[in-house]
């Protein structure tokens, strides 16, 4: 199980160093933890602990809470930021479902395809974001290792996840939506029969809380493991 975490964890982190890369250097990878002493963009982290009983001052030391927004992805649930200005902002579980799993029923006429293309890739932004495309995700991130997937109605784009093969042997997934002809149910299912067409023998993690935990545990993971996000508020 402590690998299992481990590598969620560290699949994680080597997402959120790639959309950070997008917008400037990139973070750093530590035997701990991976840092970013330059702000990250919106919704993601500037650090993320890899192992359990990381340094917090070190981690702390190690990013920018001089500008608003700076926050720490606890992957263990095990630290405690309280002292240097944070405050958790939420928590959330870990899961897990193995490679064998057979893929839930769709359940739904959505298509399901990757994304292709900057222009496809600002429609599927503006898709899961309910507003517009902000530029977050770079035209390069769709590739070998991150694939955009996309389930779409009448040709529109109304569900989507996010899914990411790492250094490690798992595969996360990541930024779940769906509205409009499609529910959550739906989008689990047909992102869990892509990831497999693509991926068969590796097994998926991510993570989530409330009803998005409860829709995940229905598509066959287990929660196994807590995490906690601290917001700096000082």
């Amino acid at each position: 199980m402590d690998e299992l975490l481990r590598a969620a964890a560290r699949d994680n982190a080597e997402w959120c160093d790639a959309v950070a890369r997008g917008h400037g250097p990139a973070g750093a990878f530590g035997p701990d933890a991976w840092t970013s002493a330059r702000r990250t963009p919106p919704l993601y982290p500037d650090a993320v602990t890899l192992a359990p009983g990381a340094s917090a001052p070190a981690l702390v030391a190690a990013i920018d809470t001089g500008n608003p927004g700076c926050s720490v992805k606890d992957s263990f649930a095990d630290l405690d930021l309280a002292g240097d200005g944070f405050e958790v902002l939420f928590e959330a579980r870990w899961i897990h479902r193995p490679a064998a799993a057979p893929a839930p029923a769709a359940g739904s006429r959505l298509e399901w395809s990757a994304v292709s293309g900057s222009a496809e890739l600002a429609r599927w932004e503006a898709a899961w974001d309910g507003e517009g495309s902000t530029g977050l995700f770079h035209p390069a991130l769709p590739g070998r290792d991150a694939v955009f997937l996309a389930g779409r109605a009448g040709g529109r784009i109304v569900a989507g996840a996010v899914a990411h093969r790492g250094s490690g042997a798992v595969v996360g997934l990541s930024n779940l939506f769906a509205h409009d002809e499609a529910d959550t149910d739906a989008a689990w299912a047909g992102a869990l029969t892509a990831i497999a067409a693509r991926w068969p023998d590796l097994p998926v993690v991510g993570y989530e809380s409330g009803d998005d935990l409860a829709a995940a545990v229905r598509a066959g993971f287990t929660p196994v493991g807590p995490l906690r996000v601290w917001l700096h508020t000082a």
